[in-house]
């Protein structure tokens, strides 16, 4: 039984410093990254999973030490999951109705933007 003890242990060590890693990466995206469009894949996509993984070996450790199961970390894991990118998505469609500058060196077009621009090439104003 020793032996499936440390075993659960280095599992859950393991969950905690790949979150630490994630969570610290994302934060570097968050800082080093040039406009708002890239900015939200930071927060959103490595920050996540790095919360994910603390919860889940949080949620190993307090079963294994605990009576029972625990389900209160897989509820939070649940709710980060489904509101990561819809607040994504939020921030992302309000930086578009801003009409908020991206960097020149981002790859890839933006489609609302172009629009935007033509029509103002045109003299067209929209509402």
């Amino acid at each position: 039984m020793i032996g499936f003890y440390n075993l659960m242990e280095g599992v859950i060590a393991c969950l905690l410093i790949a979150g630490g890693a994630f969570a610290f990466i994302g934060s570097l995206g968050l800082t080093h990254l040039r406009d708002i469009y890239m900015r939200l894949h930071g927060p959103t996509k490595t920050t996540t999973l790095g919360v994910g993984c603390v919860l889940l070996a949080s949620m190993l450790y307090f079963s294994l030490v605990g009576k029972g199961p625990s389900f209160q970390e897989m509820l939070i894991t649940v709710f980060l999951f489904i509101t990561a990118p819809v607040s994504a998505h939020l921030l992302a469609k309000s930086a578009l109705h801003q009409k908020l500058p991206r960097d020149p060196r981002t790859r890839g077009e933006i489609e609302e933007l172009a629009e935007d621009e033509e029509h103002e090439a045109n003299g067209d104003r929209l509402p």
